[in-house]
């Protein structure tokens, strides 16, 4: 996705720099005792996003809040505003989006961070079109459209501006403007 954010960028003339640290599942408590506040703290960054993981906010929100708090002397070393990246629900799992929300806008007011509302964006689509398909055959993870989607809710939260298309086999050009719209929708709830 941030390759995706890059490239929407690129086509407005915007030049992103990125690092993405990650481990495949593991909360930011895992990230935190990694090292993953060093890591932010050892450059200059406009934004520090973060995402914790996908059902942590729902089974323990407390801790989600905590481990949230966590980077926050990293993300003002940094000389960074705090972006809170909103995951969405597990396909067989939708009633969750409404927990998920309500603990990334907690936490995000608390300590005046952006949320980016890509599970809103998840769930307003959802509730409309079942093409093209969201979720990945493990029910969690996105396809393509799904990780486009966050993208286009992710640039929008940041630049303020409508995604260019891209040139993608993956999507048709109405499909895109269909997310975009959903993405852009999210934003205004």
């Amino acid at each position: 996705m941030p390759a995706m954010v890059k490239e929407f960028a690129q086509h407005k003339g915007i030049d992103i720099q990125h690092e993405v640290i990650s481990a495949g599942g593991a909360s930011l408590r895992r990230h935190f005792n990694r090292g993953a506040s060093d890591k932010i703290r050892a450059a200059r960054w406009d934004y520090v996003v973060l995402q914790e993981q996908s059902t942590l906010p729902n089974k323990n929100r407390k801790r989600f809040h905590e481990n949230v708090r966590d980077f926050m002397p990293a993300v003002k070393d940094a000389g960074a505003k705090l972006v809170l990246y909103m995951t969405w629900a597990r396909k067989n799992e939708p009633e969750n989006q409404a927990l998920l929300t309500d603990g990334y806008n907690e936490i995000g007011e608390e300590l005046g961070a952006t949320v980016v509302p890509a599970g809103i964006a998840w769930k307003l689509r959802l509730a409309e079109y079942s093409e093209p398909v969201l979720h990945d055959r493990d029910g969690s993870h996105p396809t393509f459209a799904g990780t486009y989607l966050a993208a286009c809710t992710l640039f929008l939260t940041l630049f303020g501006d409508e995604p260019a298309d891209l040139e993608t086999d993956e999507l048709t050009d109405d499909d895109q403007k269909l997310l975009q719209r959903f993405a852009s929708a999210a934003l205004k709830r």
